[in-house]
């Protein structure tokens, strides 16, 4: 117990540093230093907050819930966490000094490898019969499959140069299938977890084989920036109804079951689920939305709704379930009023600065330029997030020194 409470410390200590770092970003924007390269500092707040926190929180999670207890005893899934945290700690201080370079992708590298053992670990000792099993085991290979994308990086960039189609499609792959594949339905996988009855094999397979076939297909969405080709519009076409069918098949499996799974859960909980379910909704209409030519052209030209789009989905959905599943499960201890008044900040601050992005985003789709006070305002709103990271983060460690006394 003592050991996942220290990786759950870790775990939120990455994601404090890491939305520090976003901070600072915005801060840059108001005062600039010559002294910090904004676009070094950019890469280490994504890898931080990526892989010090989403991909780490989840391992803590999978450890947690999907492997046997005397198989998560095995010295190698702790020897295997700290290694994974030293390479973020190296991630967390050779990017912002020297961007892609020798260190950090030295760093990036080690990680990488390290995930291939706990894929395999998982894929060993994990139960294949229960439906979030065969969900989790389906975002494993995801995982492994995104990293294609990663390897491809070193030729496309010998070959064909940075601003090649080649090198920008090999970010785009590993980014879709990390996202898209082993992040959401990693998190999904673990929320299913939580309902203690079995679901319906008619709605969860359904749903699980569109989202798969939805993930693949919807690639062509990002790939369309890069070559021209009208049919990879409609392979995107098909990608997103498909999705839209498999979360729709996700409701129906979900709905037997959904008032008496709400019946036991604080507000905090139902909060945090809201905030996810929420988001993951808004996700899904975004994507059908550009399916419209002028708006699919704006979505990845317009800043503000590429980091508007990417914050809806690791900071609403995923780090939305997240929180949800470690208070329900008292890994947070929703006793506390500091995670209480942490979880809302933390939560305010998401919904303002994602107000503000989007806003900002539609101004300068519709020609209107920047409006007033807009970097002032998602700076002062960026700070509720940071600061609700800190008192999480106070609160789990005030809890685990009262549990050691006791």
């Amino acid at each position: 117990m003592n050991s996942q409470k220290t990786w759950i410390i870790c775990c939120i200590f990455n994601f404090l540093i890491a939305s520090l770092m976003g901070l600072l970003l915005r801060f840059l924007y108001l005062f600039p230093l010559n002294s910090i390269n904004y676009n070094f500092l950019l890469h280490a707040h994504s890898h931080v907050a990526m892989l010090g926190w989403v991909y780490l929180i989840i391992y803590v999670l999978i450890v947690h819930f999907f492997i046997p207890k005397e198989k998560r005893k095995k010295p190698i899934y702790n020897q295997l966490f700290w290694v994974s945290e030293f390479s973020v700690i190296g991630m967390m201080i050779a990017f912002p000094i020297q961007g892609y370079a020798l260190f950090s992708i030295i760093f990036s590298t080690l990680h990488i490898l390290v995930s291939y053992i706990f894929c395999w670990l998982v894929w060993k000792d994990c139960s294949k019969e229960k439906s979030s099993q065969k969900l989790l085991l389906t975002a494993v290979l995801f995982m492994f499959f995104s990293t294609f994308g990663v390897w491809c990086l070193g030729p496309a960039l010998s070959i064909q140069g940075k601003h090649s189609a080649f090198y920008q499609i090999a970010i785009q792959f590993f980014l879709h299938f990390q996202f898209n594949g082993w992040f959401i339905i990693a998190v999904l996988a673990l929320f299913l977890k939580q309902f203690k009855k079995p679901f319906d094999k008619k709605y969860f397979n359904r749903f699980l084989y569109l989202l798969i076939v939805s993930i693949f297909l919807t690639f062509a969405f990002p790939v369309s920036w890069y070559i021209s080709n009208a049919f990879l519009k409609w392979i995107n076409c098909i990608g997103v109804i498909l999705q839209m069918t498999a979360f729709v098949s996700f409701y129906k499996m979900l709905k037997p079951q959904i008032y008496s799974f709400k019946e036991n859960l604080n507000l905090t909980v139902k909060m945090a689920y809201g905030l996810a379910l929420s988001s993951l909704f808004l996700k899904v209409t975004f994507q059908l939305l550009v399916l419209f030519p002028n708006l699919a052209e704006a979505s990845h030209q317009i800043r503000n709704f590429i980091i508007g789009f990417i914050h809806l989905t690791t900071l609403g959905i995923i780090t939305g379930f997240l929180f949800g599943i470690l208070i329900q499960n008292k890994l947070l201890s929703n006793q506390s009023y500091w995670l209480r008044l942490g979880i809302i900040f933390f939560f305010l601050g998401y919904l303002m600065t994602e107000v503000l992005l989007f806003l900002q985003g539609g101004f300068l789709y519709f020609n209107k330029g920047i409006f007033s006070k807009y970097y002032e305002s998602i700076f002062g709103t960026s700070i509720f997030i940071a600061a609700g990271l800190l008192l999480i983060l106070m609160s789990v460690i005030k809890t685990k020194k009262q549990e050691s006394i006791n």
